[in-house]
């Protein structure tokens, strides 16, 4: 069973605000409300919530220090902040109202002014949910979408003629101890650059995500998957060699001392790639999608240069 979501509505005026917590809780939210007040960072610490709700009704001249201090705060800055503004008499006096907010001290996600359209509030609602899964779930070095929104993604590839595909640098840590962490660091945006670039090129309605550090995955229709893995590889090649000097590339290695301290030689960098079929008997889960990969993965990675492999167990044609 789901747990319902948690939703905290900030503000003193309960009889005003007991329409609202009916309406949360007949769509099934989990309701809290809490004043104005120090008290409040530590409620939502204690209880964390999902999303919350702020009422402008009553004129509070520490309110705006009080939100601005809440969304400082990087355990609660992510959770999304809805501001109720109070009634106008017309439209004219709503947006005058709403323009002569400070959104600088203010920092909510976004308002309605009063008197609520339920309709639109759960709209805003869901929608607010939804921007703060995405924006969270991104990788912040490569823009990427990051391990939720890979889940999802794999998950309902399920039974379709899809490829997942799981990629990795070869080599990575002992480029990143030579040539600093900077140096890797855009490495692993290049990579990006380059899946994302192919699959949007290949397959308009592919995905792209990066599960963290040299790990990343594609996933396109079943038909594309050799273009773009051949793509991929082709084009890493290309971009990579910019990043040795001459003398590496004909040797075709560079020089890094291993944990005993002893110089060794290290093949260039290449990219493994594992692609598992999720229309293939025995793929009836994300898991076993992830188990199978890993397994050619590291087949694919017994020889140093970029190379993919495909899952080729019940493969249906």
């Amino acid at each position: 069973m789901t747990k319902p979501l948690n939703v905290m509505i900030i503000g003193r005026d309960t009889d005003a605000l007991q329409p609202l917590r009916l309406q949360l809780a007949g769509k099934g939210y989990r309701v809290t409300q809490m004043s104005y007040g120090s008290e409040l960072l530590g409620a939502v610490y204690s209880d964390p919530v999902d999303f919350m709700i702020a009422d402008f009704a009553e004129p509070d001249p520490n309110l705006m220090a009080i939100i601005a201090d809440l969304k400082a705060d990087s355990f609660v800055s992510t959770i999304p902040l809805l501001a109720i503004l109070p009634e106008s008499a017309s439209d004219a006096a709503s947006a005058s109202a709403v323009n002569a907010l400070d959104w600088e001290t203010c920092p909510v996600d976004d308002f309605m002014c009063r008197p609520i359209r339920y309709q639109e509030f759960f709209s805003r609602l869901s929608l607010g949910l939804q921007r703060t899964q995405r924006v969270s779930d991104r990788n912040p070095l490569t823009k990427l979408p990051g391990n939720t929104s890979i889940h999802f993604a794999i998950q309902r590839t399920i039974g379709q003629p899809m490829a997942v595909a799981y990629l990795d640098l070869n080599q990575f840590k002992p480029y990143n101890d030579v040539y600093g962490f900077s140096r890797g660091d855009e490495v692993l945006r290049m990579v990006g650059r380059i899946v994302a670039n192919t699959v949007h090129d290949v397959d308009g309605k592919g995905f792209v995500g990066h599960i963290g550090g040299d790990d990343f995955v594609f996933i396109v229709a079943k038909q594309h998957a050799r273009d773009v893995c051949e793509t991929v590889l082709r084009n890493f090649t290309m971009v990579t060699a910019g990043l040795f000097s001459e003398e590496e590339r004909a040797r075709g290695y560079f020089l890094a001392e291993n944990r005993q301290g002893t110089v060794q030689r290290v093949p260039l960098l290449g990219l493994a790639i594992a692609v598992v079929f999720t229309d293939s008997d025995g793929v009836d889960h994300h898991g076993r999608v992830a188990e199978r990969a890993a397994e050619l993965k590291h087949f694919a990675k017994m020889v140093p240069e970029s190379r993919y492999v495909f899952d080729k167990r019940g493969v249906k044609s």
